[in-house]
């Protein structure tokens, strides 16, 4: 298998930083998650963005009279 840094060959069995080859890659494929770099496209309909902010604040509602 191919590491998906820096696609040397990596093994598979023995290797406690798999699928990457080393350390440092793995480390690159976590800065890359933690800056953003990564990101899966979801597209967001006109319909589920008002569902979203309804419930919302149904929730925010409850939240602040559930104290009172």
């Amino acid at each position: 298998m191919r590491c998906p840094i820096c696609q040397r060959k990596a093994n598979f069995e023995g290797n406690p930083f798999r699928p990457f080859c080393s350390e440092r890659c793995k480390l690159i494929d976590l800065d890359n998650w933690l800056a953003g770099r990564y990101r899966v496209p979801a597209p967001v309909e006109s319909s589920d963005a008002g569902a979203a902010e309804s419930v919302g604040g149904e929730l925010g509602e409850s939240d602040s009279t559930a104290g009172k």
